[in-house]
């Protein structure tokens, strides 16, 4: 890339829930640009076998990079990041960062040892989750909910749904019941729910995701090619559009610039359908 150009960050997910993580990397590096790469065509990924969520991820975010070189692609999707990222990495050198649910900092930050990890129902079942657990807060309770509307719900807000809180206040009655101090969004959907979530919880005193640690970890790797300068901040200027392209394997969710927009990220264009080619221009003369 050129040395005029500000560092790009590919960010994918399989919906929406990966614009909690573009703005955060957006609050901490106002002068990069991203592009958002979502596989809506193919969400949820927790219904689909790991086979299927690799070669999706792995073929829509090499059609990505021929058309946007990178810089880093972070895989803003906690079930994708369980099972593709030694393979992206094995097919591309461009850094690739992953999503990890917060159980570290949560077991840092809880005062009772009572933490709520909130999850999509594939990830709570995950033996990689039983690890983290018991290396980070093996002397913690840990009360696990794996609710399959939730991140529906969050990609409701696109159009303008709205959460069914009485829903939302049921679905986290077990963390009531295990007085819970501290809860960790184990899917970057829940962080666009958090008002909601604390209207329910109100006795939850820390609210735990991975956004600012993927965007951390993004400062990191960009220092090291040194694409930034003191205190962190990008070489480039913000951009009054901080996202160049917000690319959609099926339709492009009706709303989802505004929506962006109220997150602080502008787009400054959407496509759905991608990456089916336009049709070809119909020659003279043609029918």
């Amino acid at each position: 890339m050129s040395d005029q150009m500000p560092p790009r960050i590919l960010v994918f997910d399989s919906g929406i829930g990966g614009l909690s993580v573009a703005s955060c990397i957006h609050r901490h590096l106002p002068g990069v640009d991203l592009v958002y790469l979502a596989d809506n065509a193919g969400f949820p990924y927790g219904d689909k076998p790991e086979t299927v969520v690799i070669d999706r991820c792995c073929t829509l975010i090499a059609r990505a990079l021929e058309q946007y070189p990178s810089d880093v692609i972070v895989v803003a999707c906690n079930t994708a990041s369980t099972v593709v990222l030694p393979h992206l990495r094995a097919m591309t050198s461009v850094p690739v960062v992953g999503v990890v649910p917060a159980i570290k900092p949560a077991a840092a930050k809880t005062r009772n040892r009572r933490i709520g990890l909130l999850a999509t129902p594939a990830t709570v079942r995950r033996p990689y989750l039983d690890r983290l657990i018991e290396e980070f807060a093996g002397d913690c309770l840990v009360e696990r909910i794996g609710h399959p509307s939730l991140v529906r719900w969050a990609e409701d807000l696109v159009c303008g749904g709205v959460v069914p809180v009485e829903e939302l206040t049921d679905a986290m009655t077990a963390f009531r019941e295990a007085g819970v101090d501290t809860v960790v969004l184990g899917c970057t959907h829940y962080p666009l729910l958090l008002e909601s979530l604390k209207q329910s919880l109100p006795s939850v005193r820390f609210w735990m995701d991975s956004g600012e640690a993927i965007a951390r970890r993004v400062a990191w790797l960009l220092a090291q090619t040194n694409q930034l300068v003191d205190a962190g901040r990008p070489v480039a200027e913000p951009a009054p559009s901080p996202v160049s392209a917000a690319l959609f394997s099926g339709s492009a969710p009706e709303g989802i610039a505004r929506f962006m927009s109220e997150l602080g990220l502008c787009v400054q264009l959407v496509r759905g359908d991608w990456p089916a080619e336009p049709p070809a221009p119909k020659e003279a003369g043609s029918a």
